[in-house]
């Protein structure tokens, strides 16, 4: 955690109330040095419980702090939270469940996206859909399925101990450590019975913000593991680079000016189209949707155009054939 003492509360509550016997959870609290009263709201909690203990963590990314907590955790069975996140009651049960029925490496469970403003209403119900998220399954599955990554995921403590988080990554470093498990032959499940949910971002801005460092830290992921690259992550930064292409050259080309201006109303179009199915029932969210599908769409597309020049260091042409080769996989089947 860094400064939540907006969320904390509910989510170490979510923590303190799952029905797993108590004698048997350790949680290890990690706090980003936080400047708001994080770090007093979480040593209430903390206080007197066995088992508890707030730690410091002085990168303050996730990353750093989740393998802090994994050296020195003692449970057979590990599990990361964030701050923004809560837990369902049966959360650890079912996880513990699933981890040993199926013997997969990692286990989660589809993430409930929710937020108490109408704008933050509309961006919890736009991350929840495969028109706002694409593919990404973990975020709307229905159904246990095995799954490219899952929120927040559960394993035995030696897989995370031999697949550490890459501190490298501010962001995606969950869905990196993911693919090093995929890449070694590892099976991640995504059962919704192990219930969560998320507390989203409540303005465009802060939801602008998120979904650019997904995109520009995702360039990274992509190329340490080209074989996992899915098409949903590259239709976002095609979209952006061909608007930003044909704004370029409209105004000097006729046809380009009026092919740029019927993809822009098709997506506006798509956007409404889409507002107005997922909104059903919930008609206040129809004009609120469709900026919300366009910063996320935008911001990722943007993020990952970025990410490509930052790393561009990073490509080879190796790499680059393993991306095509698993994409045109991915499509014949």
């Amino acid at each position: 955690m860094r400064n939540e003492d907006e969320y904390l509360d509910r989510c170490l509550a979510s923590v303190l109330g799952q029905d797993y016997p108590a004698d048997r959870l350790e949680v290890l609290i990690y706090d980003g040095l936080s400047t708001d009263r994080s770090r007093e709201i979480a040593g209430e909690f903390v206080a007197g419980r066995a088992g508890w203990a707030l730690c410091e963590n002085p990168a303050r990314i996730q990353a750093a702090a989740w393998n802090l907590g994994i050296e020195r955790a003692t449970g057979e069975i590990v599990g990361i939270m964030s701050g923004h996140a809560s837990l369902g009651p049966k959360y650890l049960t079912a996880a513990v469940e699933t981890l040993e029925r199926t013997g997969a490496e990692m286990v989660g469970g589809p993430v409930r996206a929710e937020s108490t403003s109408p704008l933050g209403a509309a961006i919890a119900l736009a991350m929840s859909t495969p028109y706002g998220v694409g593919g990404a399954r973990f975020r709307y599955t229905a159904r246990e399925e095995e799954v490219d990554t899952v929120f927040m995921g559960v394993c035995r403590r030696e897989t995370y101990q031999r697949f550490r988080f890459s501190e490298e990554m501010v962001r995606n470093q969950d869905d990196e450590l993911s693919y090093r498990i995929l890449d070694a032959g590892g099976r991640i499940v995504c059962n919704p019975r192990i219930e969560s949910s998320y507390q989203v971002r409540t303005s465009l801005r802060g939801l602008w913000h998120q979904y650019f460092q997904y995109g520009f830290w995702k360039v990274r992921v992509m190329q340490e593991h080209p074989a996992q690259v899915r098409p949903r992550q590259l239709v976002p930064p095609a979209f952006v680079g061909a608007l930003s292409a044909g704004l370029l050259l409209a105004p000097m080309s006729t046809r380009v000016r009026r092919a740029t201006a019927a993809g822009t109303g098709a997506y506006a179009a798509a956007n409404v189209i889409a507002a107005a199915w997922v909104s059903r029932g919930r008609g206040g969210l129809l004009v609120l949707l469709p900026p919300v599908f366009a910063t996320l769409h935008v911001a990722y597309g943007v993020g990952v155009l970025a990410g490509m020049v930052r790393f561009r260091a990073g490509w080879s042409r190796s790499s680059l054939e393993t991306i095509v080769r698993s994409l045109i996989g991915r499509a014949r089947h």
